[in-house]
């Protein structure tokens, strides 16, 4: 493999990571504010939680329970 491929492929490897890791950072703000606008307390634990997953399918999970939620904790419930 060439030493130029290699960079090729080591910087789309990484954009491509951080790509996935800005999509869950957008995401995990999407719950955060969609629970905040409708009233719904979330603790450091919980908020913890929310930004320190870097699973967007997970998050996109939580986003539509929070749409629903009347407590943070129904966000996580079907775990």
């Amino acid at each position: 493999m060439s030493e130029s491929r290699y960079y090729s492929e080591f910087l789309r490897d990484a954009n491509s990571k951080g790509k996935v890791e800005g999509k869950a950072e957008g995401k995990a703000e999407a719950v955060l504010r969609v629970l905040e606008t409708r009233g719904v307390a979330v603790d450091e634990r919980q908020r913890a939680r929310i930004e320190g997953c870097g699973d967007p399918e997970q998050l996109d999970e939580w986003l539509v329970r929070a749409v629903l939620a009347t407590t943070a904790d129904e966000v996580f419930d079907r775990e």
